[in-house]
């Protein structure tokens, strides 16, 4: 029997926002790239991307699969493999700029 288990198959998905101003993400994989104006995660429902202002990381914990931010949130969305793919050439060409 194997005992190994992954531990992102445990990971319930959730969103908490409060007051515009924190935000709680569980079924977090992992962290690709951020910055105080952008957050671009992958949780096991798709890639997130969390634009704002003046956002920082408080706690990102891939075991439990929590990421927390606090900052101005403006959006929250999920991006398909098209959309992913843009993001990161975006990313790319501002590397190189």
């Amino acid at each position: 029997m194997d005992k190994t288990k992954d531990v992102t198959d445990t990971f319930n998905h959730a969103i908490q926002l409060s007051e515009r101003k924190n935000i709680i993400v569980t079924g977090v994989k992992k962290l690709d790239n951020f910055d105080e104006n952008e957050f671009f995660a992958e949780s096991i429902m798709g890639h997130i991307l969390i634009k704002g202002e003046g956002l920082e990381l408080l706690k990102l914990d891939t075991f439990q699969g929590t990421l927390s931010i606090k900052g101005k949130i403006n959006s929250i969305a999920y991006l398909d493999e098209n959309n992913k793919k843009m993001k990161a050439d975006n990313i790319i060409a501002r590397l190189f700029k």
